[in-house]
């Protein structure tokens, strides 16, 4: 199968709302979920969203690894999962920092404040209803991809740009800082990117 070149930061497209999906069911909509699926396996990531392979309709493919799960009810493995025209909300007004990469912008990474717990609606490739709840890490990743949805890109809700970095800088001298942490989230690395 043919696999979409995963575009980096740029192209006017990733800067918009993307558009609604009509029919998830079209066969074009069908091959594009395809592709995005083993683009992101390809490049390593649990997100990739329609924008970064160049096409602005509302797609998103995600994964959570059980090596990611914390301790929260709502934050555990999430199989290789796809998500047209999601809608979300927060659950509740705690805010938590995270380390997050993306594919659009490779090799960096930052610490993003995210809503620790979201309900998240659309409708699955089969083009049924879907609803969760998520929280932690599970959290993080839907509403990471929800944002290339609506031309947001991670460096843009971040707090403290001197927490934006290189991989192997960061890796090599961490940055001294306090984060917002759920009490039922594992203080692990967020730098999967997505």
């Amino acid at each position: 199968m043919w696999e979409h070149k995963n575009c980096r930061i740029g192209p006017p497209g990733q800067r918009r709302v993307a558009d609604r999906v009509e029919d998830p069911l079209d066969p074009e909509i069908q091959r594009l979920i395809a592709d995005m699926k083993d683009t992101m396996k390809d490049a390593a990531g649990v997100g990739l969203a329609a924008p970064q392979v160049f096409q602005s309709l509302a797609i998103m493919v995600y994964y959570v690894p059980a090596l990611r799960k914390s301790d929260d009810p709502d934050d555990g493995e999430v199989p290789l999962s796809v998500l047209i025209n999601p809608e979300i909300e927060p659950i509740g007004d705690e805010i938590v920092d995270g380390w997050e990469g993306c594919l659009s912008i490779p090799g960096l990474q930052g610490v993003v404040p995210r809503w620790n717990k979201i309900r998240y609606r659309g409708l699955n490739e089969k083009g049924e209803s879907v609803e969760h709840t998520a929280g932690g890490f599970h959290a993080r990743v839907v509403q990471h991809e929800y944002d290339h949805l609506i031309g947001v890109m991670y460096p843009e809700r971040m707090e403290d740009m001197s927490l934006l970095g290189f991989n192997e800088e960061l890796r090599e001298n961490p940055p001294e800082t306090t984060f917002r942490q759920s009490v039922a989230t594992d203080a692990g690395s967020d730098d999967e990117e997505a």
